[in-house]
């Protein structure tokens, strides 16, 4: 039976065969600790840590078209009752005028594109899991921004909770820094330390905490954080204009990359806690570091469905 990973396909659901059956969720601490079984045509999940998985074991794409039908066709079939009643309201209302004026309701044209927007519609339930990596990946992504540059709230250090997909406040610095630019993760990666791919994004202006933009690859951090490694992405906002047209890590003036070393460097050094930064490496590198993350997240989940 074939594999696939639909990434329509919500938490609590997945289909085997023909048939639906309820979903346990998986929860991952540490994704090399366990996986989840399948067995025939049920599925029951184990808790084995913290962040979720959403996983779908489909037969063909047909069976994804039906799934994703029956909410369309009730979208459709609310949205003919609303219309319904619309026009029955407009025909009393004509009635109530007297025979004398007989006027028809004008024909309302709908647009097929604004028609198109409301009847299909996608959720995003966890941004991690269920947020796109985007078509461009890895060379340009989709990333969550945790952390806003610099401003008012600089020193609280926000981070994706793994259980619910939201933003939560992990602590306040220690030191006397702030952010020097957004910092988030991109989803559908995941590293040694079980987290999301870590990348610091150089734009213009602070973005709030849960957004998400497409950023580019234009570098690698190597940093080692209390004898771990850490490395970090550094990209640009793909859609910034002041910032797109850069490449490579090397375009970048000399003394942004030390304000973002020394920041590493520092921002934990009251803390008591050491952090090593190696010299940048290139967007090639970067490149090769996210499609490895990308590849590690794929074959955990593929791997999941296979025990």
């Amino acid at each position: 039976m074939d594999l696939i990973f639909n990434q329509s396909i919500h938490f609590g659901e997945y289909r085997a065969g023909r048939k639906w059956t309820p979903l346990t969720p998986i929860d991952v601490k540490h994704p090399m600790t366990d996986v989840r079984r399948l067995a025939g045509e049920r599925c029951t999940g184990e808790r084995w840590g913290q962040g979720k998985l959403p996983i779908a074991l489909l037969n063909n794409e047909e069976q994804h078209r039906r799934s994703s039908g029956h909410i369309q066709s009730a979208t459709r079939e609310s949205l003919r009752l609303s219309a319904l009643s619309i026009s029955k309201g407009n025909m009393a209302n004509n009635d109530g005028e007297g025979s004398q004026k007989n006027t028809k309701s004008p024909t309302v044209v709908l647009n097929e594109r604004i028609m198109s927007s409301i009847s299909r519609r996608s959720v995003a339930a966890h941004p991690w899991h269920d947020l796109e990596i985007g078509p461009g990946a890895p060379a340009v992504f989709n990333c969550v921004v945790e952390i806003g540059k610099g401003g008012k709230g600089g020193k609280v250090k926000y981070e994706l909770d793994k259980t619910s997909g939201l933003i939560k406040v992990d602590r306040v610095l220690y030191s006397s820094v702030v952010y020097p630019h957004n910092y988030g993760f991109i989803p559908r990666t995941i590293c040694e330390d079980s987290d999301p791919m870590d990348v610091l994004i150089l734009m213009q202006e602070p973005v709030l905490p849960g957004c998400f933009l497409r950023a580019r690859a234009i570098g690698l951090m190597p940093m080692i954080d209390q004898g771990e490694k850490d490395d970090k992405i550094i990209a640009v906002c793909a859609d910034d204009p002041e910032f797109r047209h850069y490449r490579d890590i090397k375009e970048i003036p000399p003394h942004r990359l030390a304000e973002i070393r020394r920041f590493f460097e520092d921002y934990k050094k009251n803390e008591n806690k050491k952090v090593l930064v190696n010299d940048f490496l290139p967007a090639e590198e970067a490149i090769k570091a996210i499609k490895y993350s990308m590849d590690l997240y794929a074959s955990y989940i593929v791997e999941s469905l296979r025990q």
